[in-house]
């Protein structure tokens, strides 16, 4: 999955960007509230860690407009305003979470793992399509009798094909959800990836559709 966060704090930053990495995110990072408007009008991202308190252009000004423009990508506040007004503000304006600074990382990671799994209409901590099972806290997967652990990048693209079963995912939006601006990207990074996945999880965990894509099966 691929997150985008809006921080000042190059310390803060720095250490949300190492503990997303860790988690198997692609994360891309912008220091101010005028570069996010512009990211958020064009790039896929699968959520947001938005501070308040940004150069050029408040964080809160930025959640309004990034709703006004019908955009429903999920979005945790992050900022060091713990008042109530503006944890109400800022939900309100339609943050789907908020955590006040200094919070601990995992409880970060454990509250986005949420609202991906709200955004991709699961309810449970595990995602499935009845064949495969994805556990995100530990990127253990099991297929059959197989029981696996992915690298990062082999769960970053089982996920992404979990949370929308029966959905093909082309090259372009598989290595969008994977990679974050700065990666190289090589041209046979997914198939190898896929490659990695099937040979732990079986050969038809993961099924091609010939010019187009790949898929896991919709639940039944």
């Amino acid at each position: 999955m691929r997150i985008l966060l809006v921080e000042d704090d190059p310390m803060i930053g720095a250490a949300v960007c190492v503990a997303l990495k860790d988690a198997a995110y692609a994360v891309d990072w912008v220091k101010d509230g005028v570069t996010a408007d512009h990211v958020l009008e064009s790039a896929g991202h699968q959520a947001v860690l938005l501070d308040l308190s940004l150069p050029k252009r408040d964080g809160l000004d930025v959640l309004r407009r990034l709703r006004q423009a019908g955009n429903a990508v999920p979005v945790i506040i992050i900022t060091a305003r713990d008042g109530v007004d503006e944890r109400i503000g800022g939900l309100d304006l339609g943050a789907d979470d908020y955590l006040v600074k200094p919070f601990n990382l995992n409880e970060m990671l454990a509250r986005l793992r949420a609202i991906i799994r709200r955004q991709g209409g699961q309810a449970t901590p595990l995602l499935t399509n009845g064949k495969i099972t994805l556990d995100p806290t530990t990127r253990q997967a099991c297929c059959g009798d197989a029981v696996e652990v992915l690298s990062a990048r082999e769960f970053a693209l089982l996920q992404a094909l979990l949370l929308r079963p029966g959905a093909i995912l082309a090259r372009a939006e598989l290595e969008e959800r994977i990679y974050g601006w700065n990666e190289e990207v090589e041209s046979n990074a997914v198939d190898f990836l896929i490659h990695g996945v099937r040979k732990k999880l079986g050969s038809n965990s993961i099924k091609n559709v010939r010019g187009a894509g790949w898929m896991v099966e919709k639940p039944l």
